[in-house]
């Protein structure tokens, strides 16, 4: 076993022991001159590999310059609807490593990005630059340090290349972490593009199934039902996931299907952002020019993106309930429409925890619908001030109140109602403080902080991306610079791209 393998963890190649159809084996292309820039010491020592070793290493591993024992490099094949739009796709610049387990048994996917061109690569050239991969790194510990599930960043290699974009721009390689990279997108391209029969694809739809089940969800494989079964339990962890985003003013910026995991884990940081001044409507990606992606729309383009998961699995939901497709089909929509309810529910308690509202001694009806009513009006109140959202709330922590609101009419009488609220509940002032300062960030990874951090690093200084990556590590701490509102206009004219 070679020295680079700790003894309480291990590789292995669970994916790659699907039909070949699934993937095509393909190694990274090494780069010219490859430097480590980044390493998560800590999540490299989750995996058990040899920090040290690594730092020795990595730069040839996580590029292909060198073998890195214990791996064998693969793109993975899927689809997608893309803005609406469905398409055949594949890692066109990505490699699962392979998969490592550690000691409790718990496996993860080592991935890397812009590790060359793959056979899924549409003549792209399989590169990536330096600023979106360490935006990925900022974005996901941004968000794991604020408890969102999402893929971790274990590292960036800068490759001593310039790869063309609209400009010349310094190239990276990101090793990213996930508990897997099936997607939706995996499930479409089973259903659609697998196999040139119906039949045979439903069998190999079958074959992506057990092995999700396998990997994601173990006590479903005997249910009598375990598609149906694995549809739900997709269904609920996208509510959970999509009501955390809007609760940190989170926006993905590119919910296609090849991007939402069955893990119920944010993955693929390109055009993403956090919420500034709050507005429902805000788009911050350059490629979405209809707002299908806007914040307010996370929360319906999740069961669409679901409902195509569901298409896929349509021969088997019908084959295990004793149905004809056309017959499955009204259960299986009541299935997707328990999103709404699922998404509701989380999205509520998400909220309350913000404004400090428990529901101890209401009605749970009566409780709820006013609950929302306040929350909804609050955020009203963001909207027509041009409230930064993240600040305003966590100035409502601290101070129980929020100036810039205090001072109109609306917001005197939403604080007298917000006050009022407190008298039904059991909760004292401090305990209710504590439940909101742990349910409103200080930091997040603000817009204006990550561009300008980014456009220091592709000039060679990565003292600002250091100094904000350590500040989202600890979101919940008040930091004099990183819990600053942005410069007035910034975010009129901001926007984000896909990095590819």
């Amino acid at each position: 076993m070679s020295s680079s393998l700790h003894p309480r963890a291990q590789w292995d190649h669970s994916y790659s022991r699907l039909s070949p159809v699934f993937y095509a084996r393909v190694q990274p292309v090494p780069v010219r001159e490859p430097r480590l820039l980044y390493l998560n010491d800590q999540l490299a020592g989750e995996l058990s590999f040899d920090v040290e070793e690594f730092r020795r290493e990595g730069a040839h591993w996580l590029t292909g310059g060198r073998e890195w024992p214990g791996t064998r490099p693969l793109a993975m094949a899927y689809a997608g609807h893309q803005f609406g739009g469905f398409t055949k796709l594949g890692d066109g610049r990505a490699h699962l490593m392979g998969e490592r387990v550690t000691e409790s048994g718990r496996r993860w996917d080592v991935h890397l990005k812009g590790s060359g061109p793959t056979p899924f690569s549409r003549r792209g050239d399989g590169r990536a630059a330096l600023a979106p991969m360490l935006r990925e790194v900022l974005i996901s510990e941004s968000l794991h340090a604020l408890g969102v599930p999402c893929s971790r960043s274990l590292s960036v290699v800068a490759t001593g290349e310039w790869i063309d974009r609209e400009v010349s721009k310094p190239g990276a390689v990101l090793a990213r972490v996930a508990s897997s990279h099936l997607r939706v997108g995996s499930f479409e391209f089973a259903a659609a593009f697998s196999a040139s029969t119906p039949a045979e694809r439903v069998e190999l739809t079958r074959e992506l199934l057990q092995y999700a089940l396998r990997r994601h969800e173990p006590e479903l494989q005997q249910a009598k039902r375990p598609a149906l079964e694995f549809l739900r339990a997709v269904v609920a962890r996208q509510a959970q996931l999509i009501a955390k985003w809007m609760s940190i003013g989170f926006i993905h910026g590119v919910m296609n299907t090849d991007n939402m995991t069955i893990s119920g884990e944010s993955m693929d940081f390109g055009p993403c952002a956090f919420l500034d001044r709050y507005d429902p409507d805000s788009v911050f990606s350059s490629i979405d020019h209809q707002g299908r992606y806007a914040y307010r729309n996370q929360p319906r383009i999740a069961p669409w993106n679901l409902a195509c998961l569901a298409e896929a699995l349509l021969p088997l939901l019908a084959e295990e309930a004793g149905l004809s497709v056309q017959a499955v089909v009204p259960e299986i929509k009541t299935e997707i429409d328990q999103f709404a309810a699922a998404y509701d529910a989380a999205w509520l308690r998400e909220f309350r925890a913000k404004l400090g509202l428990r529901s101890e001694n209401l009605g749970e009806d009566s409780g709820q619908a006013a609950d929302r009513t306040l929350i909804e009006d609050f955020l009203k109140l963001l909207q027509k001030e041009r409230a930064d959202f993240t600040l305003s709330f966590r100035e409502l922590a601290q101070a129980e109140t929020v100036e810039r609101l205090s001072s109109i009419p609306e917001g005197k009488s939403w604080f007298h109602r917000w006050q009022d609220r407190f008298r039904a509940s059991d909760a004292t002032t401090i305990t209710r403080r504590e439940q909101m300062l742990r349910a409103n960030p200080a930091v997040i990874a603000r817009n204006f902080q990550v561009e300008r951090a980014l456009k220091n690093a592709e000039q060679g200084d990565l003292t600002q991306f250091e100094a904000l990556l350590k500040a989202v590590r600890e979101p919940w701490t008040d930091h004099a610079e990183y819990s600053a509102a942005p410069p007035e206009g910034f975010a009129d004219t901001f926007q984000t791209f896909c990095g590819t």
